[in-house]
């Protein structure tokens, strides 16, 4: 009998989550059922077409990944969306074409909908993006089952501490409301739906702790001589320095997606009772509330240094 967690993750295709798919698959405690992409922070043709690439190079193109439906209400400015159509162009990709039937993509929602109605061991939602492909599963007839086969949540997004990142300058600098996270403002109310009618434990990710997460240029630097070597290392080398030199880039996803397999290298989660602002000038914004959804938050990383020494551990894998 497996002992291995069944997780499902949930993204929007920046270049961060797709080294945390990457991640993902050279975790031992890690059963990956399936990748299901949002249309958020990409464009859905290209950021499906660098997902089927980094699957296939890496020998893994029998983990399903599909595409959902799912729509927002703020949408990413395209200055970030874009960063799928580079990941494609990168050189380790080059041998590793579209997938030969695709488009039409696979159905997203249906699968996520359909694993839930069969699993036979609860699933580890791990979602790096907006809520509302989960919420879109969920808020139907069916939805109280399939909350039943979910074991938890762990999302990335909000800020409870510290200021959001809603970028006057790539946004119409009225609706920069300073607390907002990206993930909270695409579509608040599917959050507010996910904290107002499911009871299954989550954890969140907030900007505090994925904050502390920089690609520092140690990083970076070990990166690269592990990639004359490592096919993974090369493949993140030449991911990330497509935004290395952005100020504000993060490892937000990896530092996320590191908690499933490397708990220890975390501050232990503070339990707070939250609620989201849907309506007005700060829309997206994470409330601590009495009476809002009991989640535990992850604010700090107690162990930085782990955490880089893991993720490049794991990159020598291949």
């Amino acid at each position: 009998m497996s002992t291995k967690t069944p997780v499902i993750f949930n993204h929007d295709a920046a270049i961060d989550e797709y080294m945390a798919a990457v991640l993902l698959t050279t975790m031992d405690s890690v059963d990956l059922l399936g990748i299901v992409v949002t249309n958020a922070d990409c464009i859905a043709d290209p950021a499906m077409t660098a997902s089927w690439q980094i699957q296939s190079f890496i020998g893994r193109t029998d983990i399903p990944l599909s595409l959902s439906r799912a729509r927002g209400w703020n949408p990413f400015p395209w200055s970030y969306r874009g960063d799928c159509i580079k990941e494609t162009r990168i050189a380790p990709l080059q041998n590793h074409g579209p997938h030969p039937d695709w488009p039409p993509y696979p159905d997203g929602d249906r699968w996520l909908a359909e694993t839930l109605d069969n699993a036979q061991t609860p699933i580890t939602l791990l979602i790096n993006c907006p809520l509302t492909t989960l919420r879109g599963v969920l808020d139907c007839p069916q939805g109280k089952a399939r909350m039943a086969n979910i074991q938890q949540l762990i999302w990335m997004g909000g800020a409870i501490h510290v200021a959001g990142n809603l970028d006057p300058t790539t946004i119409p600098p009225l609706l920069a409301n300073p607390y907002a996270e990206w993930n909270a403002f695409w579509d608040p109310y599917a959050i507010d739906w996910i904290f107002k009618n499911t009871t299954f434990p989550i954890t969140v990710f907030p900007l505090d702790v994925t904050n502390q997460a920089a690609i520092t240029p140690d990083f970076m630097t070990q990166l690269q001589a592990q990639g004359k070597d490592f096919r993974y290392s090369d493949l993140a080398n030449q991911s990330y320095k497509l935004v290395d030199e952005e100020s504000f880039y993060d490892m937000w996803d990896v530092l996320t997606t590191t908690y499933l397999a490397r708990p220890d290298l975390f501050a232990p989660p503070t339990p707070m009772n939250l609620t989201i602002e849907t309506e007005g000038d700060n829309q997206g914004s994470l409330r601590q509330q009495v009476g809002g959804r009991e989640a535990a938050v992850v604010l700090e990383v107690a162990n930085l240094d782990g955490f880089y020494e893991y993720v490049l551990g794991q990159f020598r894998r291949s």
